[in-house]
């Protein structure tokens, strides 16, 4: 199992523009050459030019990260088999360490306990976070659809 710290990084906001233009032409690589895999970029050091190939699924997150950043958003990236503490894990969640082993101990997240500690896999917390953000939505479009059959909306 991967531990690893999850400090987020964030751009400085006068480099959010320059995010924001990188993520276009990304993205609009990857639209036009959509069976591209392997990708091939060229990078420059000082003056000289080197090929760089990168695989397809690198290039996709690179995208990925490129717009959280230059929407301002701080950024982690965390293996799916990392185990993180369970200060690490209410980060991740934005809730309270508290709220968090409720969770745990409740069976919806699974975890593991070294000596008297807890440690949670990255993959089982993004589980439960899908799953909840699924539940969300279904009790969000459950009020909507009341609130409109009651001519709230």
């Amino acid at each position: 199992m991967t531990k690893i710290a999850t400090r987020p990084v964030r751009l400085p906001d006068d480099q959010q523009h320059t995010a924001n233009l990188a993520v276009r032409r990304v993205c609009a690589y990857l639209d036009e050459h959509r069976e591209a895999d392997p990708i091939n970029v060229t990078v420059q050091d000082g003056g000289d030019r080197e090929p760089l190939t990168l695989p397809r699924e690198a290039v996709v997150l690179l995208a990925n990260l490129l717009t959280h950043l230059g929407a301002g958003r701080a950024v982690s990236v965390v293996p799916s088999d990392a185990e993180l503490t369970t200060q690490q894990a209410a980060d991740m969640l934005n809730v309270s360490r508290p709220y968090l082993i409720g969770l745990l101990q409740s069976g919806q997240i699974d975890y593991r306990t070294v000596g008297t500690h807890r440690r949670i896999l990255a993959s089982s917390l993004l589980e439960y976070q899908r799953q909840d953000d699924t539940r969300r939505r279904a009790v969000a479009d459950e009020l909507t659809q009341l609130g409109q059959e009651m001519g709230m909306y």
